[in-house]
């Protein structure tokens, strides 16, 4: 079973033509860029990839393509979906193309249930044999895992050996998770970093997310595992505007897709309908914003 190693894991997006077909040869683009940035991963078919509006077939392609072109870069494929029967063949499927991890949200529950929810990624990890980003996400799957179900779920299921937690405050979250459980479980921020500093401060083992400027975050993860505070600080505080105007409710995928045509690694930044557009507005502050802390 394949580690996960400390640092930044490239939440990729799915690069779309204006006619909303996927675009592969920007997808190489995202991959050789998280290769030259140093991530230490890249992760693949999550919410930054607009899992949930590709097809079955798409996701294939998508996920060999991620696989052929990585290399040697760990990959995670995010197989999260609405029934344990189908999370399985996603999982075994990931599996069996070289993915390293796969990531996996709860699925929405009319009435979220703890023991139904334990017993999903008890049967997925029954089913697959590489390890398992249990995805904490209440935002988009509506389900809240308190901190006693993260810890049962870890000892009670070796095979999730990873949490990406996006629950605020996160920080908090992590300083609960440790003081129950210790290092059991290696924790993953994401957010698009905007609790970077303070998630590696409490014991975090990096971020996956899909921040348009990877190298960043590269060097905050690298600085803090160095114990050089200040200066992860001072690099931290100086791109923060960014981090933070990227990570917008409803619009925060389109500015990013916005970032990512801007440096030329993607042709369009079209999302697939229904999606999130920017006004032209949103475009002129981005520029603004990237202007200001000088990656002009």
């Amino acid at each position: 079973m394949t580690d996960l190693p400390y640092g930044m894991h490239w939440m990729l997006a799915t690069p779309f033509f204006k006619n909303e077909e996927i675009d592969f040869e920007s997808l190489n683009n995202i991959i050789k860029q998280a290769k030259s940035s140093r991530c230490a991963g890249v992760v693949g078919l999550g919410v930054m990839g607009e899992s949930s509006k590709l097809s079955d077939k798409e996701r294939h392609k998508i996920a060999e393509k991620i696989i052929e072109e990585a290399g040697k870069l760990p990959v995670t494929l995010g197989t999260t979906g609405e029934s344990t029967k189908v999370v399985i063949e996603r999982s075994q499927f990931a599996e069996n193309i070289g993915a390293s991890a796969v990531m996996i949200s709860a699925p929405s529950m009319l009435k979220p249930n703890l023991k139904a929810l334990f017993n999903h990624f008890y049967s997925i990890a029954k089913a697959i044999n590489i390890s398992i980003v249990m995805q904490d996400y209440p935002q988009t799957s509506g389900v809240h895992m308190p901190t006693n179900f993260i810890c049962k779920v870890a000892k009670e299921i070796p095979q999730v050996r990873y949490l990406k937690l996006e629950d605020p405050p996160t920080p908090t979250k992590i300083s609960a998770i440790k003081e129950q459980i210790g290092n059991r479980i290696g924790i993953f921020g994401g957010l698009g970093g905007v609790f970077l500093l303070d998630e590696l401060r409490r014991g975090s083992m990096g971020a996956m997310t899909g921040f348009a400027y990877p190298e960043i975050l590269v060097l905050i993860c690298d600085l803090i595992k160095n114990e050089k505070i200040d200066d992860a600080e001072k690099m931290f505080y100086k791109y923060l505007p960014l981090i933070q105007y990227e990570q917008q409710d409803g619009i925060g995928l389109a500015i990013r897709k916005a970032g990512l045509q801007h440096r030329r690694f993607i042709k369009s930044a079209v999302t697939r309908s229904p999606g999130p557009a920017i006004a032209k507005e949103h475009k002129e502050e981005l520029l603004k914003i990237i202007k200001k802390v000088g990656l002009q």
